[in-house]
Parts: structure tokens; C-alpha cells; sequence
């Protein structure tokens, strides 16, 4: 049996909303990933199965690779279908938004959940969750929302409502949020939740497959280019830099999602401890970063990058060239060498 954890009131609170909404709508945050659409899409077939009006509305295009999802083929992309999605949040009796917490991230969604007068509900697993919902149950220690979902739909009393396709749209966050269960899963409860799920009929070696170990030919040429020749290591300071401009984007024919786990594989260097991916975009720097152990990137991408994210996974933005983005992380080397690695060291 899992721990229980959950905020009793919190959990009362959601089923009464969830009682008494007739149209729901289930919102996630942009460019979203495995956590994201596993969350939404399970949410909202379990809604789907109580007999509710369900819609999940995202800011842009998902992952090409998470359309097998069930479910998957009907969430409305609010960058393609403007109208029809802000009429969907005016008329929703609940909003649920599902892994983020703060509403700048689901970008071009934000002013009509705002200006939506539905009651808003966050269940999330990221530091400092904002103040726009309520109830908020926020839970940073969870290495996913999947994760926390599945609790809270077992303290909703809807576990017997989690069938098959709903539980292979939990395990799906589940393992993209943790690489499979090799970072952020040392958590016992875990794997309770990830037997319960395949107790559910998930073929779990099919979907790993196809969530972690199914790329494109053009994806897995980028790949090894970045590896070869544009990977920078600083043994010494323990870092690693991988940088892509636009025109070797294309040259590989790149689509969204094809630098997809990218930034960790400096990280199987040993030695290396933090690893950061800087992706050219039209007028500003995607930046991603991971980290191994006590490394902090969620402080460098808050503190340089106008971003945020976990202990281990991060990400930002820079509003300048690439030539420039790269620059700033090479002079923060030293300093991060030494406020972060060889003062652990010392402890």
C-alpha cells in the first residue's frame, strides 16, 4: 500500500467540484511532454467515464511521439483553434491544469483561463506553484504529475475507473519524467504505482518502445552530430555544452522533439555532473539543463535564464544569439564549480 500523503480537505474539495461541474476542461503547459499528456489524457477519460464534458486544450503542438496516447488524436491545440478553444474555457464550469504552476506557462492560454469564471483547480509537481487555483495540491517531492494524479484519483475513490488506456497514459508520464525510473526514482511508492498499472494491462516493454526507444532516421543522424561534433566537455569544471544552430537544424530536418533527450547523454560521462543544450530559435535560445546529485540547474536557469524547473531538469530561455547564450555559460563555469561541486565536496 502507498504512503498517504494527500491533503484530505484539499482532495474534498476536488470532489465536490468535480461533482458538481457538468463541462470540464483540462489545460497543460506549452510544448508538452510525456508528464503533460499522460496527465491530461488520463484525467479526462476517467472524467470521461463519470459522464462528463471533457475537453483538454493545450498551447501548441504536442510531441509527435506521444500521439499513440489514447486519446491523444482529440486534444484541441489552442495555436491551431484560437476561437473554439477560448469559447471551451468560457463556457467550463472547472479548469483543471495539470503540471505547471504558474499560468505564464501555458502561454497563449493564460487570458482565457483567467478570464474564465470556472472554478480552477492545480495538481502539479513543481517548486512554488502560483496562486490562481484552488484547491492547489502541489506536490514537488513526486518525480511526476502522472505519479500525483494516480494518488489522487485513488483518494477520489476512482481507481476502479482507471482502465487500461488511462493507466498506459499514467505509466507514459511516469517513465518520461524519469528516464524509465534511472533519475528522480528512488521514491519505494513508485513502483506500488507502476505494478498497479500494468496490473491495469499496460504492456509495458511496448510502451517503452515506443515513448523512449523509437527515433526517426533524420533524429538519430542529428544525434550523433551533436555528439561528435558539437559536444563540448570541461573535465575539469565537470560540465558538458551541446549547441545547435538553425541551419544544422535543418540540415537534419529537424521536428519538434527530435532533440528529445539530448542534454542527458553528457551525463553518462564520468566526472560530469551538469550537462546543458542550447537550441537556436527565431530570435532567442532554447536552454535546457540536467544535473546529476545535489547540482542545483533549476537555480542556474531561474538566476541566467528566466526559467526554472526541478533540482535535476531545467530549462529557460535567452533573448540573444546563441554565440552569445554559450559565452554566458562558459563564464559561469568556474563560479558554479565552486559554489556548488567543491563546496559539496567539502561538506
Amino acid at each position: 500500500m502507498i504512503s498517504r500523503i494527500l491533503d484530505e480537505r484539499k482532495i474534498k474539495k476536488l470532489a465536490r467540484l468535480i461533482d458538481g461541474a457538468r463541462r470540464i476542461v483540462i489545460t497543460t503547459h506549452l510544448s508538452p511532454d510525456g508528464d503533460a499528456m499522460g496527465s491530461s489524457l488520463a484525467f479526462a477519460r476517467v472524467l470521461s467515464n463519470m459522464g462528463k464534458d471533457v475537453a483538454v486544450i493545450v498551447p501548441d503542438q504536442p510531441l509527435q511521439q506521444l500521439m499513440f496516447l489514447p486519446g491523444a488524436k482529440d486534444v484541441i491545440v489552442g495555436s491551431r483553434y484560437p476561437d473554439f478553444a477560448s469559447s471551451l474555457f468560457a463556457r467550463a464550469d472547472l479548469i483543471i491544469c495539470l503540471d505547471f504552476n504558474e499560468l505564464k506557462r501555458i502561454d497563449r492560454l493564460a487570458p482565457y483561463v483567467e478570464a474564465s469564471k470556472a472554478d480552477k483547480v492545480m495538481i502539479d509537481h513543481h517548486l512554488h506553484p502560483g496562486d490562481f487555483a484552488d484547491p492547489v495540491i502541489s506536490y514537488p517531492q513526486m518525480s511526476s504529475t502522472c505519479m500525483l494524479l494516480f494518488r489522487v484519483l485513488c483518494r477520489l475513490e476512482l481507481f476502479n475507473l482507471i482502465d487500461k488506456e488511462t493507466a498506459s497514459c499514467l505509466l507514459a508520464g511516469m517513465m518520461t519524467d524519469t528516464g524509465n525510473f534511472a533519475y528522480n526514482a528512488n521514491d519505494p511508492d513508485a513502483y506500488i504505482i507502476e505494478a498497479e498499472l500494468v496490473r491495469k494491462g499496460v504492456d509495458k516493454v511496448e510502451l517503452y518502445n515506443r515513448l523512449l526507444n523509437t527515433v526517426s532516421e533524420n533524429c538519430l543522424r542529428l544525434t550523433s552530430y551533436a555528439l561528435l561534433e558539437r559536444m563540448e566537455v570541461f573535465a575539469d569544471m565537470h560540465a558538458a555544452l551541446i549547441c545547435l544552430t538553425r541551419d544544422e537544424l535543418n540540415r537534419f530536418h529537424y521536428v519538434k522533439g527530435d532533440t528529445e533527450g539530448l542534454v542527458n547523454r553528457p551525463l553518462a560521462i564520468p566526472g560530469i555532473v551538469y550537462s546543458a543544450f542550447l537550441r537556436e530559435e527565431d530570435g532567442y535560445v532554447k536552454v535546457s539543463m540536467r544535473s546529476l546529485g545535489d547540482f542545483p540547474v533549476n537555480r542556474l536557469c531561474n538566476d541566467h535564464f528566466g526559467g526554472g524547473g526541478h533540482l535535476n531538469a531545467a530549462g529557460g530561455e535567452f533573448p540573444g544569439t546563441l554565440d552569445e547564450c554559450a559565452a554566458l555559460f562558459r563564464s559561469m563555469l568556474s563560479e558554479n564549480k565552486e559554489k556548488y561541486i567543491d563546496k559539496n565536496k567539502e561538506e
